[in-house]
């Protein structure tokens, strides 16, 4: 089978290679793969990749193979997934812990574009006690982890502050009810939470909009800068604020996902597509994403067409 490896070279970040299918463990299922989306951290891990990392976390397809201990969906099943790694292929072996069916209504190409960034906006979400009323900020916003909040933050009753590079990135965000802004300096607090994904300089920018006593919720670094913080500027406003560190990962996923996809089916949930490209294009598409190029997720088709 094809599957596509990092290269480490950033003009050309993957290339195929053909390797054997993989042999599933007894809780895996084997899936051919339909559709994948690769994710914005990915690409700066394939800069450097570690020696037999093999890329690839967020996949739609078929079972093939079902798990040998019985566990997960049947043979002939279409499943969305989020393995640990190796997902840019053929076929994937996935833990069935990490897998949820799809029904008809839901495509591959929507499904592929749900895991990492979907899990993450709703175990992010479930940080904040209750969003009714309240004031929220959100930087980084118009990838794909940015549309799944805001979308799930003001259908629960928040009030959104999404902060945008342009105004062509935030468009759609207002269509989900947000407010944009494009600096971070331009938003009105103070908040009640601060989601912030950028770090640099906009975390202590962020941070000042916090009303005292508030929560700043750190998920991301994305542009790649630390951030500083000046003890004595918190004097002058944000008094007692709590800051938490938060990472989406740990395993089952497949409750999540199996709730992404019910509100996607209810049309309660729109993943945000900015491109859909054969694979073959997959070098082309990480470069985009890497500089932000795209707005929301990016979706690679391994076969002519995905359901």
């Amino acid at each position: 089978m094809r599957r596509l490896i990092a290269t480490g070279d950033a003009t050309r970040p993957v290339a195929f290679t053909d390797v054997a299918q993989p042999v599933p463990a007894p809780d895996e299922a084997l899936i051919k793969v339909e559709a994948f989306a690769p994710n914005r951290g990915e690409t700066f891990l394939i800069e450097r990749p570690a020696p037999g990392w093999l890329p690839g976390k967020d996949v739609a397809g078929l079972v093939v193979q079902a798990a040998a201990d019985g566990s997960g969906p049947g043979t002939g099943t279409r499943v969305v997934g989020h393995p640990a790694h190796s997902g840019w292929a053929e076929y994937a072996a996935v833990p069935t812990h990490s897998l949820a069916p799809l029904p008809d209504g839901v495509g591959s190409a929507h499904a592929a574009a749900l895991p990492l960034a979907g899990i993450t906006a709703l175990r992010l979400l479930r940080t904040v006690p209750c969003l009714a009323g309240r004031r929220v900020l959100l930087t980084g916003a118009s990838g794909g982890v940015g549309h799944y909040v805001t979308e799930l933050a003001v259908a629960a009753g928040a009030e959104l502050t999404a902060v945008t590079a342009t105004p062509a990135r935030g468009r759609r965000l207002e269509e989900l009810g947000a407010r944009v802004v494009h600096d971070v300096t331009d938003a009105e607090g103070p908040f009640d939470v601060v989601l912030e994904s950028v770090g640099g300089t906009v975390l202590p920018a962020a941070l000042a909009r916090t009303r005292p006593g508030g929560t700043l919720v750190w998920f991301g670094q994305a542009s790649r800068a630390p951030a500083t913080l000046d003890f004595f500027d918190l004097l002058n406003g944000p008094e007692r604020v709590t800051i938490q560190h938060f990472h989406y990962a740990g395993a089952p996923y497949g409750p999540d996902l199996a709730t992404l996809v019910r509100l996607v089916q209810q049309g309660r949930l729109h993943p945000e597509i900015g491109r859909v490209a054969g694979w073959t294009e997959a070098a082309r598409t990480l470069i985009d994403l890497r500089e932000r190029r795209v707005r929301g997720k990016a979706v690679l088709l391994t076969g002519g067409t995905a359901r």
